[in-house]
């Protein structure tokens, strides 16, 4: 009797580590606490805020991890820029000859194919349209932003995808509207819609707040309202993909409480951005291209980017046979920080209202064309290095006017991280740089104000720069953005290297690819991100 209770034991032991064995590896999790919603959604950023808040709105529960220890991603210091046809603000902007010459230069020009002919096409047509109504303000279209966004991406961009973004930004911002993006209400309209950087067209959307933060905000507002059925995890690494028969079924992860497995019982969308932190990765797809888009130096560039953005999601997702695209196309730009590599710091509030000028005080380039053009003209210069020129039409009330990233003028001289002059010969003495080239480079602009254009061919213009004070503030290049990662269809489907859809798996922001092309028109990070994070979303909270 003794023997038959203690082999009873055992095998009441032996139950009790099976069941615990497989409550471990249930939904095929393999190790680890499990835990599951509807919809899992990697990354904290801008897409991941964009897809967990469309998920929940088709009636998803979420669980959103971000690895940091705060969400935000590089969205919380980006530049701020929202690139989108709007309308209303635009109304209120003065379209120039310059602006006309611009557009019939890339609707006449031999077109590429036949994406780029049919934009043509209806860009002219949109044109005449415009002129013979007599319509007030700047002319813009979704077809002009694709056309120009096409274009600039060398037509590397995948067409539908391009389409994609620039027809859904409209109703997108809107729907951010709607569940409570602040956009700024300065009534200088110049600053509440401008051209960033590399923007090519005075279509981007100042926020409220400074940065990228009144994004984040939003996307934080929204889940903290929603908390019973988007639960966020913090310091949490996603590790790897879960898989049950070709499927994506969840993530491992590890985080405070040790290796847990989150299972989707619908979809799961990919948002923990791309890889220009991390230098030998940026180094490696660099020299893959023929020829190589950057040199050696590319490796010792500084980098606006945070350091989480190390391309572990595109790697996961290659692991699972995703198909990378464009991954040796790396963004530089030339407006970092010379001590950090950050985009703050920037003195310019819009890209009308200033110009460049080296160490010589000689303008070098177009201040209003591609980013990749921009870049390499500077690094032409010596020790790749230029001042921004501005006077005080771009902060008129030097106290309270601040730029993209809350500061002002007035900190930023104080920092030393400006330099202001009452004539253009002081600054030139302030920077160091001959005050004849100044004040010849100083004319040459203003005449271009007044022509329309220049001998670098610049079309954007709008004042000249003459009204003191004057400031100069210092940029060099600096590592930005990655058009690579993980090839993505209209919905957002992963796409893996034959070419099919990856089931459950959904991916947004820019841990994708194929958007973008050679080089990212300035705004358009902000509005793909949260485009493809709200197609996304959607698209993986509809899997049944």
């Amino acid at each position: 009797m003794k023997k038959l209770k203690t082999s009873w034991g055992i095998f009441v032991l032996v139950l009790v580590l099976i069941t615990s064995i497989l409550a471990c590896t249930t939904h095929g999790g393999g190790r680890g606490v499990t835990e599951t919603a509807d919809v899992i959604v990697i990354g904290a950023g801008g897409a991941g805020f964009a897809a967990a808040m469309a998920a929940h709105q088709g009636g998803s529960s979420v669980i959103l991890l971000e690895s940091m220890n705060r969400p935000g991603g590089n969205t919380m210091i980006a530049g701020g820029a929202f690139q989108s046809v709007n309308p209303t603000l635009q109304s209120q902007l003065a379209m120039t000859d310059a602006h006309r010459a611009a557009i019939m230069a890339l609707v006449n020009k031999p077109p590429h194919d036949n994406f780029e002919r049919d934009l043509q096409q209806t860009v002219r047509k949109q044109l005449e349209e415009f002129t013979a109504a007599n319509r007030p303000g700047l002319f813009d279209s979704v077809e002009w932003h694709a056309l120009q966004s096409y274009n600039a991406g060398d037509y590397i961009g995948t067409p539908e995808l391009v389409m994609t973004l620039t027809s859904n930004l409209p109703p997108t911002r809107e729907w951010m509207t709607t569940n409570g993006m602040q956009w700024s209400t300065n009534p200088n309209i110049n600053v509440r819609i401008f051209t960033v950087l590399g923007g090519l067209w005075q279509r981007s959307n100042r926020p409220e707040m400074p940065l990228g933060t009144g994004f984040i905000d939003m996307g934080v507002r929204y889940v903290e309202a929603n908390s019973d059925r988007i639960t966020l995890h913090l310091e949490t690494r996603a590790t790897e993909f879960i898989v049950e028969n070709g499927r994506v079924t969840g993530v491992r992860a590890t985080g405070p409480g040790g290796d847990r497995n989150f299972m989707a019982t619908r979809g799961v969308v990919l948002a923990t951005g791309g890889f220009g932190a991390n230098v030998e990765m940026r180094q490696r797809y660099n020299d893959m291209g023929n020829p190589p888009l950057w040199g050696p130096g590319l490796r010792n560039a500084l980098s606006t980017n945070h350091p989480g953005t190390t391309g572990d999601g595109i790697m996961m997702a290659e692991s699972i046979g995703a198909n990378l695209v464009g991954m040796e196309w790396i963004q530089m730009l030339p407006m970092g920080d010379p001590r950090t590599g950050s985009l703050s710091g920037n003195i310019e509030m819009g890209v009308e209202d200033r110009f460049f000028v080296n160490k010589n005080g000689d303008r070098f380039m177009d201040e209003g064309g591609r980013r990749d053009y921009m870049t390499n003209a500077l690094l032409a210069q010596p020790d790749s290095w230029m001042w921004v020129i501005c006077d005080a039409q771009s902060y008129p009330d030097p106290v309270n006017n601040r730029n993209n990233f809350g500061e002002t003028i007035v900190q930023l001289v104080e920092a030393g991280r400006a330099f202001q002059a009452d004539t253009i010969e002081e600054l030139a003495r302030l920077i160091d740089v001959p005050p004849a080239n100044l004040r010849r480079a100083v004319d040459e602009f203003n005449a271009g104000v007044a022509a329309g254009t220049d001998r670098f061919g610049r079309s954007l213009w709008r004042i000249r720069i003459d009204q003191p004070p004057f400031y100069a503030g210092a940029r060099i290049p600096t590592v930005h953005h990655t058009m690579g990662g993980v090839e993505i269809n209209n919905n957002a489907q992963v796409i893996n290297t034959a070419g099919r859809v990856i089931p459950g798996l959904f991916a947004a922001g820019e841990v994708t690819g194929g958007i973008h092309g050679t080089n990212r028109v300035g705004g358009n990070a902000l509005a793909d991100i949260f485009v493809f994070g709200r197609i996304a979303g959607t698209n993986a909270a509809a899997v049944r």
